[in-house]
């Protein structure tokens, strides 16, 4: 634990370590570091690379191909939750992330006659485009390559004209206390747009975005009807959440 503690302070100071410096500096073996890193990865307290590790930095963005691989098998667990909520007919609206990716891919299976697809993502327009029952609507706006998302005053301006029954919104961090939020300050703008034209709003986060902090908020956690995220969750966080009317489903 100790070990741990220092390699995540080393991460921190350093912005990037590699596996072989780590054994070499604690006087340890490679696979006993990469458990390590590992452990930390896995509650969110770095970004495990290959052969090391990166700084989990609240204010940066985290590129998509990065987070697809962080913490999958959550990401995909709460996926099939939030497609048991889609129903036949409806108007969904699908927030760039790799979680809401995950929803894309279920949505691919599920036996339905129609389902309109609003999203601001090329990767989950690109998984949808070809799908019989999707019928597929994207804004404008300016493309950014780190989340494949497009955003902007044009992307707002476009969903202004829009109702969706569900957002699936993919959130980078929620505190209770101050609310959803993300790095980016034009998503943020977008996200709001897109909770204001939504008749439910149900956000999709894994456990290491609970009780994290960033630059720019969305909304406070008020404006949420229901959180989807994983069995790692906070119970105090949980509890929290709940005492405040939102319904909390643990994947």
């Amino acid at each position: 634990a100790a070990r741990r503690r220092l390699i995540r302070e080393l991460v921190q100071t350093q912005g990037r370590v590699t596996v072989d410096e780590l054994a070499e500096r604690f006087g340890t073996s490679v696979v006993t570091i990469r458990s390590d890193l590992n452990s930390l990865a896995s509650t969110g307290a770095v970004l495990r690379t290959h052969g090391g590790a990166l700084a989990q930095r609240d204010t940066e963005e985290v590129p998509i191909g990065v987070k697809q691989k962080l913490r999958h098998e959550q990401k995909a667990r709460i996926a099939i939750e939030a497609a048991k909520m889609i129903r036949d007919g409806e108007t969904i609206l699908l927030d760039s992330g790799s979680t809401t990716e995950e929803i894309a891919k279920q949505i691919r299976g599920l036996r339905l006659t129609s389902l309109n697809v609003i999203t601001n993502a090329l990767n989950i327009a690109a998984l949808l485009a070809t799908v019989p029952h999707v019928n597929l609507i994207m804004p404008g706006g300016q493309l950014r390559p780190n989340s494949f998302s497009l955003s902007g005053p044009q992307a707002v301006a476009a969903l202004q004209g829009l109702y969706a029954d569900r957002l699936f919104l993919g959130v980078d961090s929620l505190d209770p206390d101050i609310g959803l939020m993300t790095p980016h300050l034009l998503e943020a703008q977008l996200n709001a747009q897109m909770m204001k034209i939504s008749r439910q709003v149900v956000a999709v986060a894994d456990a290491s975005k609970l009780m994290k902090r960033n630059l720019s908020v969305i909304a406070p956690v008020e404006q949420l009807d229901v959180l989807i995220t994983d069995t790692g969750a906070d119970q105090a966080i949980v509890d929290q959440l709940r005492g405040r009317g939102i319904e909390v489903v643990l994947a």
